[in-house]
């Protein structure tokens, strides 16, 4: 079941057909115990409705903050190491790799997150900026692990790589995070074989592509979950990206204009221009 918010209210799409949920406090909703129960009893009771324009889907996210773990991938780790190598910060990399706590970080408040289909931010001081696609999990105030959807940790691997404790800027600026276009609500994780798929069309053509599988991620998303809520609350429940196993290689940055697809297997299609 896939839960949505758009400008006109909530909607959920089960089993092909498409239904109006009663709750209008999108907070309040993510709350709800026992929410695909509640989910799926509303589209058995409810009559069905047009699918929503493509135009009036917005983020999944009113108050929550989205946060990111980092390195959980060996490409990932590949790359970090690779391009931070020439400020002594490479090992730091391969460390966090193979510790037992991840690497978490503050990623986006609400306001920096940008809708599906609405451009994302290309920061102006930075030379080598690319995508990052992740499962994203949604989670409730009590730590319990809702629904997936599609998040774009856009970085800059220029300004990170430079020095690492200059993350929070290669990380956090105006619309560097995208969600959408739906959160999957289901109990259970996609398997791992459920394919990551990232595409960058460049005047209309792909410029690069690439996929993995969550067969790759080192760390299990409840336990990255649980490493986020230690010592930690969230009173709207929070987002938390999960890592990237597809990077771009060194030559490449993205472009004003260019056209960022993320599909994740049962989940969707995130698609954000490059402003």
């Amino acid at each position: 079941m896939h839960l949505f918010r758009t400008t006109s209210g909530i909607v959920i799409q089960n089993a092909g057909t498409w239904h109006a949920v009663p709750e209008t406090n999108w907070d309040a909703l993510l709350e709800v115990t026992g929410l695909a129960a509640y989910l799926a009893q509303v589209a058995a009771s409810s009559p069905a409705i047009d699918a929503p324009a493509t135009d009036s889907i917005l983020a999944p996210i009113v108050s929550q903050e989205v946060w990111a773990a980092g390195v959980t991938y060996f490409r990932s780790r590949t790359a970090r190491m690779e391009e931070s190598k020439d400020a002594g910060g490479g090992s730091f990399y391969d460390r966090v790799y193979a510790a037992e706590r991840p690497e978490i970080f503050f990623k986006a408040t609400p306001q920096r997150v940008a809708n599906p289909n609405q451009p994302m931010h290309l920061r102006g001081d930075s030379k080598w900026m690319v995508p990052e696609p992740e499962l994203t999990l949604c989670i409730n105030s009590r730590g319990e692990i809702i629904g997936y959807t599609v998040g774009n940790d856009l970085s800059c691997r220029d300004i990170e790589g430079e020095n690492p404790l200059y993350l929070p800027q290669a990380k956090c600026f105006k619309l560097c995070a995208a969600l959408g276009p739906a959160i999957l609500i289901q109990t259970e994780p996609p398997a791992p074989t459920t394919r990551i798929h990232l595409q960058i069309d460049r005047a209309g053509v792909p410029a690069f592509e690439g996929e993995t599988t969550l067969s790759q991620l080192k760390r299990t998303p409840s336990e990255l979950a649980g490493f986020l809520f230690r010592d930690n609350t969230f009173p709207t429940g929070t987002f938390l990206m999960t890592g990237t196993g597809i990077v771009p290689g060194d030559e490449f940055t993205l472009q004003s204009g260019d056209i960022v697809n993320i599909t994740i297997d049962g989940i969707g299609t995130l698609v954000n221009p490059m402003a």
